[in-house]
């Protein structure tokens, strides 16, 4: 599983911290470090729309 994913779905409330750490097979302690980290954005929002052709 992507790390992003588990962390976005960590930021947006679906999963706790500890069921975020257990999946990504780190402590907790390690998580926050990642949290807090910007490199680590949801990169769904960082896309922009392409235009469709058709």
């Amino acid at each position: 599983m992507d790390k992003r994913k588990v962390i976005t779905a960590y930021r947006r409330g679906f999963i706790t911290m500890q069921e975020c750490a257990q999946i990504l097979g780190i402590d907790s302690l390690q998580i926050m470090g990642l949290v807090n980290d910007p490199s680590w954005t949801d990169s769904s929002r960082l896309r922009k729309s392409q235009p469709v052709n058709g």
